[in-house]
């Protein structure tokens, strides 16, 4: 076999930039040619590998005559020994040579590896010393401006005579407010400005924060999201794009960082961290720690979203961790979702760098886990309501650690209740001190998520401002943000829609792959586990086993059809609590795989609502005799509407109430509450394509 040729330049070709004296010597150049090429020195072949040295040399046009003598003398000194060992095997002389020459090689790979690994300690250190609260973000662009300068020009903006929440002493302060290129120039007296407004005694709070949401939930586009939450306040969210990356997978991510891009609402983006949701759910993709690994380089990126599946984190889950390590290693943080978790099954949940929650139902789940140093999402939204029960931690003993989100919000609560402004004027109403309110709506999110410059009125920060009558009406009067008005107490100062990638639309209209279904599809004699909903809860019960649709009895067939790779997979059972009199349900969100989800009083208007569904590209549909009562299209993945959000909740809100003349309990949402009976992470009872599926015990039934 011809020995292989090493072309010289090529192997120092990443060095081009750098002199020779960067090589110490022959003896670290040997060093670095044997650990490119991944060959032996006892293998080096070494008159070809002089000659390559000398082209470069000549190439380069710097032959250092010294330099270039000694590596020629340690290439005739190996040559030599390689020579005595070649004609005598025996000769040992030949040999300890060799073996010093490898020791010293040796020798400089651990000066090398040292030297590494001490730069490492350098950036490593300070977390070590003072823990997980270290993290480190790069700097944000900003242009330079005049408030860098402090030059004695106008401010842009001063909000003269202001009363304003002061998160950092706990009280209200009184001053003016300059506001220049987006930023807060500074609070005090005598500012002036190019639009001077008086406040006249309303007060002024930081622009607030959703530490969690999905922004799909809310069923229309980013933009309309964002057109309905800014007159609410909120200026700030954290997206998980969980549901739609569970339909287009990286596309998903890809589709809503471009649709969320300069609007005037500032979206934040966490990672899913289980597409799947776990091994059991048929999604749409499946995205390993490599899949969204680019993805935290984006500068909207904090870290990775709700872990659901604790379990696999409890059991060293080698895919889970891997995405854990991965997160930590770009120093991103780390979002948890783990309801009822206890005991060291909770501490190596936490130990594994999980720290938040947003699950907690009680109070003593909360404090269990406050008590471990996890931050403490309270969630008020549309299917899962918690404040009420975790009003307690509102606080000085525990409100530190806590912070406000809605997790999942419909259309009508977004338009009749409001959004993170609803939580504070509700928990305001039952007691807690408005400034603790303020602060979980704003600062501690802001702080948690290491968004230095939000959740607060001080100098350099962002001038996102919600302009409130007083702490007991709540009413919002004016909302700025980055200084700019957004909302004049009627209307909101129109934005344009951020354009997408004409593939992205496409690939977003395109998501269903599923055959023409019968009402033989969905009959099944063998009997079937049933699940029992709980009034105003997505957890459920075991209710035993049916073998029949019973509507005396409140016992409804219900089945979720696999819907992105057209496997014919239906899985079916039963469901107890919903109410339905007549007709079906069919709805293509479904947590969070976002299967169609149906449930009906017969197999005929199961499979009926489920067709319409797909010729409809995604919605939700209530049928009933083989007639359409209701129905929303939902194009965008199956998941958000196109339209206005005015239009999107009309049509909900009739397909609700259609739902409700059928028998639906009114306690329970009709579309949102039926969605998470197929989410796999939430106890007791869950119905994947495959069947029933017991959570607490990890098995089918």
């Amino acid at each position: 076999m011809d020995n292989p040729v090493f072309k010289l330049e090529g192997v120092v070709h990443e060095r081009s930039a750098e002199t020779l004296q960067d090589f110490e010597g022959p003896l670290d150049l040997i060093l670095f040619l044997l650990s490119k090429n991944k060959i032996e020195i006892q293998d080096i072949p070494i008159a070809l590998i002089l000659d390559q040295y000398l082209a470069y040399l000549e190439q380069r046009k710097q032959l250092d005559l010294e330099v270039a003598s000694e590596f020629i003398t340690m290439a005739a000194h190996l040559m030599y020994i390689k020579t005595r060992m070649l004609l005598s095997l025996e000769d040992e002389q030949a040999q300890s040579e060799m073996d010093e020459l490898i020791a010293s090689l040796k020798e400089r790979q651990q000066k090398d590896t040292y030297l590494r690994i001490k730069t490492l300690t350098e950036t490593l250190g300070p977390m070590g010393e003072f823990g997980r609260s270290i993290m480190t973000r790069q700097p944000e662009p900003m242009r330079r401006g005049k408030i860098y300068e402090y030059s004695h020009e106008k401010a842009d903006l001063v909000l003269k005579n202001a009363t304003y929440v002061n998160v950092f002493c706990n009280e209200l302060s009184h001053g003016d407010i300059a506001v220049a290129e987006g930023l807060i120039a500074g609070m005090g007296e005598h500012y002036e400005g190019a639009v001077e407004i008086d406040m006249g005694g309303k007060l002024v709070l930081p622009g607030f924060v959703d530490a969690h949401i999905h922004l799909e939930s809310a069923l229309v586009s980013p933009k309309e999201f964002a057109n309905a939450v800014i007159p609410h306040g909120t200026t700030t969210v954290i997206t998980d794009p969980h549901e739609i990356a569970n339909v287009m997978g990286t596309d998903g991510i890809e589709y809503m960082l471009q649709a969320t891009e300069d609007l005037p609402v500032d979206v934040r983006f966490m990672l899913p961290s289980c597409v799947p949701a776990t091994p059991l759910d048929e999604s749409g993709a499946v995205l390993d720690y490599r899949a969204i690994d680019s993805f935290y380089e984006h500068n909207r990126v904090e870290g990775l979203a709700e872990m659901m599946n604790y379990v696999g984190v409890a059991n060293a889950d080698e895919q889970v961790l891997e995405k854990i390590v991965a997160a930590q290693a770009h120093h991103k943080k780390i979002d948890g979702h783990a309801p009822g978790l206890s005991g060291n099954d909770l501490n190596a949940y936490i130990a594994a760098g999980v720290y938040s929650d947003h699950e907690c139902s009680t109070v003593e789940d909360a404090i269990a886990k406050l008590e471990r140093g996890q931050y403490i999402m309270i969630r008020e939204g549309t299917a899962a309501r918690n404040l009420d029960a975790l009003l307690p931690l509102l606080t000085p003993q525990y409100y530190t650690y806590c912070m406000f989100c809605t997790d999942d919000k419909h259309p009508n609560d977004l338009l009749e209740k409001g959004h993170i402004d609803y939580i504070v004027r509700r928990a305001i109403k039952s007691g807690v001190d408005p400034i603790i309110a303020v602060k979980c709506a704003s600062h501690h999110a802001a702080r948690y998520f290491l968004l230095n410059n939000r959740g607060a009125i001080a100098p350099g920060f962002l001038a996102d401002f919600v302009v409130i009558d007083n702490f007991d009406d709540f009413n919002i009067l004016e909302v700025y943000k980055k200084g700019k008005l957004m909302f004049d107490g009627k209307t909101v100062t129109p934005f344009e829609a951020p354009e997408i990638d004409p593939h992205l639309v496409k690939r977003s209209h395109e998501t269903f792959h599923v055959a023409h279904l019968e009402a033989t599809d969905f009959i099944e004699s063998r009997p079937r586990a049933v699940l029992g909903m709980v009034p105003g809860e997505i957890v459920t019960t075991d209710a035993g086993y049916a073998e029949k649709i019973s509507v005396e009895d409140d016992i409804l067939k219900i089945a979720v059809i696999e819907r992105h790779k057209n496997t014919h997979h239906i899985g079916i059972g039963y469901i107890k609590g919903y109410g339905l009199k007549s007709g079906a349900v069919a709805t293509s969100i479904s947590h969070d795989s976002h299967n169609i989800i149906v449930v009906g009083a017969n197999e005929e208007d199961m499979a009926a609502a489920v067709n319409r569904v797909v010729e409809l590209g995604g919605g939700i549909v209530v049928m009933d005799d083989g007639k359409v009562l209701g129905e929303l299209q939902l194009q965008i993945a199956g998941i958000m509407s196109e339209a206005p959000l005015i239009e999107v909740n009309e049509a909900l809100e009739n397909a609700k109430e259609q739902a409700f003349k059928l028998g639906v309990s009114r306690g329970v949402d009709p579309f949102m509450t039926l969605s998470f009976m197929a989410l796999t992470v939430i106890p007791t009872l869950r119905l994947t394509t495959r069947g029933v599926f017991d959570v607490i015990n990890q098995r089918y039934v």
